[in-house]
């Protein structure tokens, strides 16, 4: 049975989902508001919060740094300065993990560059996301899994091939390793989600912990993935879908994200296990609902009982029904009431 622990949280088979509140840059480039996130998402439930570092001049293309961005989510003129106005640097790092530690939440954060994995190891890290668009990036995979720290890959847009390499790839140096399926859509709608690959994961991953990173708008996928063996759930959350930006129309705001992790607690307690049988609390209801063998009519003593004479009524306290062919041909010892219980203490053969 796969396991992953990360920030001495273990994860796997057995355990409640992992839920990890992808905060992203929806905290605009403000610390404070970063931090109103992070305790938000821990009165929530979740387990985790998750940032994204860039080193945006080393990851772009000068066009693409350069190029214009003027429109209703932008922070800047150009592509660029929008980036470096969301992106903070080692201080207010500093600051929010200290804080994350201090309320009790994990933090971590995706790399997507080799320097940002320096950035992230120099504030030692709990464990490391790596996002879609690097799962067939198997330098920076390499370069991740040599810090030893457990790894979260997404698989959006990504082949079962591509996730193969990927895994393999890691595993050979790491071997704390969960994979999420994913669907690199922004929203994502549920006919495109696939979540019949959780399983498929499971049986060819056996040695990873599975996952859903979930960019649909509601929180019933979620648990439909749970259900169907993801023991970690990544959900893009806000404090206000109205902010500007353009990942918090499709993220959830606390109402939804509470709500998401009451829903997976309720998961697992629900599912059970797989030993079908009678429990207490049926008891009751049980005995209004259920039936039993009486007579249909005032019988007397010695007479030999046809379908005709029997009756199935409730409250369940005597003979189930499964018994009536036992009992037809039989001789009651002594007379019987109508609606008075048949058991076989009362019968003889004919």
């Amino acid at each position: 049975m796969a396991q992953l622990t990360i920030d001495n949280r273990l994860i796997g088979d057995d355990t409640e989902c992992y839920v990890i509140a992808e905060i992203g840059h929806n905290h605009q480039g403000d610390v404070e508001i970063a931090k109103k996130m992070f305790q938000t998402a821990k009165d929530c439930g979740a387990d985790a919060v998750k940032l994204q570092k860039r080193n945006n001049k080393a990851l772009f293309c000068k066009s693409l740094y350069d190029s214009p961005y003027d429109n209703e989510n932008s922070y800047g003129a150009t592509y660029g300065e929008h980036r470096e106005a969301l992106e903070f640097g080692y201080d207010e790092y500093k600051i929010l993990k200290d804080y994350a530690a201090e309320i009790g939440i994990t933090m971590f954060a995706t790399a997507f560059d080799f320097s940002s994995v320096d950035f992230l190891e120099k504030l030692d890290m709990p464990a490391y996301k790596v996002a879609s668009g690097d799962l067939n990036n198997t330098p920076l995979l390499k370069y991740i899994a040599q810090t030893g720290k457990p790894m979260i890959i997404s698989t959006g847009g990504g082949t079962m091939a591509d996730v193969k390499r990927a895994y393999h790839t890691i595993m050979s140096i790491n071997q704390s390793l969960a994979i999420l399926q994913c669907t690199a859509s922004y929203p994502c709608e549920p006919e495109n989600m696939n979540l019949s690959v959780i399983p498929k994961f499971r049986e060819l991953f056996q040695d990873a912990v599975i996952g859903l990173s979930d960019h649909q708008s509601g929180i019933a996928m979620a648990i439909v993935a749970y259900s169907l063996g993801a023991r970690i759930v990544e959900k893009h959350f806000t404090l206000n879908r109205a902010w500007r930006g353009t990942d918090h129309a499709f993220s959830l705001e606390p109402v939804g994200l509470s709500k998401l992790v009451r829903d997976l607690h309720r998961a697992k307690l629900a599912i059970g296990n797989s030993d079908k049988k009678r429990i207490p609390l049926e008891d009751k209801p049980l005995f209004k609902m259920g039936k039993k063998l009486v007579a249909a009519r005032d019988l007397p003593q010695n007479h030999v009982l046809t379908r005709e004479d029997i009756a199935i009524k409730s409250p369940s306290d005597g003979l189930p029904p499964y018994e009536l062919d036992k009992v037809i041909g039989k001789a009651i010892k002594k007379p019987l009431k109508a609606d008075e219980n048949i058991s076989f203490d009362s019968l003889g053969d004919a």
